[in-house]
């Protein structure tokens, strides 16, 4: 008579300490900077925003006037965010690149922290996000940008994309958890990121699109960073735009995290 084996059911994992959790978090985030490094190919993903630049600046700068500054200083800060934002679409391609590899299923059976995985994740491309905002720093000064404020207001201005920056990270890892699949995540992470940067201030006034869509284009999120980045880049009222922006970037790290968490729980219970 043959045995009927029962699906093992994963170990619960310890109850959750803060110093065990952060250990795991290190090591996960350190085990994606190292699979980073092993592919320095990898160097290609800023390639895209730095072409952006160069259209928005050369091609089509020349035909958009912006009241009061100049379009390079007016679209430089827009481009940072979007560079970041492209940058933070690795974190579902790369989750759903190990939901299907199987390591997802090898985490699952060590006695670890669950939100380590993907905190660990989030964590490692947002280093990779940093490299990619230092380069497009340096390729907007090239291309005649000026930051007309103090050394503590630029970084202030790089913070605040950062954390923006951040909070998408867990966007995209709801997407890779959900959908599974590196191809599928890389289509459906492009969706979100095309609405938000071109339905904004991003690349031309609010004041210039029709009626209906203003009132979207003027309060959503990327508008909102890129008027506190340009602020603060141009040393002119920032407390508004800095507040909002914050305001944003914190509810969709804790709507984000919670969903994230929770569909990684049923994947792997």
């Amino acid at each position: 008579m043959t045995a009927i084996r029962a699906r093992q059911p994963a170990p619960r994992p310890p109850r959750l300490n803060p110093v065990t959790a952060i250990r795991d978090t290190a090591g996960i985030a350190r085990r994606n900077v190292l699979h980073m490094t092993r592919t320095p190919q990898a160097i290609l993903f800023a390639i895209q925003p730095a072409l952006i630049l160069v259209l928005f600046r050369y091609v089509l700068g020349g035909a958009i006037k912006i009241p009061g500054s100049t379009y390079v200083d007016y679209v430089v800060p827009a481009v940072f965010i979007e560079a970041v934002l492209l940058g933070v679409m690795a974190t579902a391609i790369g989750l759903a690149d190990d939901l299907r590899s199987g390591i997802i299923d090898r985490f699952r059976s060590l006695p670890m922290a669950r939100s380590a995985v993907l905190a660990g994740r989030t964590i490692a491309d947002m280093a990779r996000c940093v490299l990619a905002l230092i380069l497009m720093t340096g390729l907007g000064v090239l291309v005649g940008f000026r930051f007309h404020c103090t050394i503590p207001a630029a970084l202030a201005g790089m913070a605040l994309i950062i954390a923006f920056g951040f909070s998408f990270s867990w966007v995209y890892a709801t997407i890779g958890l959900i959908t599974k699949d590196p191809e599928t995540a890389q289509v459906a992470g492009v969706l979100p990121f095309f609405l938000l940067m071109f339905a904004s201030s991003a690349i031309v006034p609010v004041s210039t699109m029709p009626g209906w869509l203003q009132p979207f284009a003027r309060d959503q999120p990327f508008s909102v960073t890129a008027s506190a980045v340009r602020a603060l880049f141009q040393d002119a009222a920032t407390h508004q735009w800095i507040w909002q922006s914050l305001a944003w970037s914190a509810g969709i790290l804790l709507v984000f995290f919670l969903i994230a968490t929770r569909i990684y729980r049923t994947i792997t219970e």
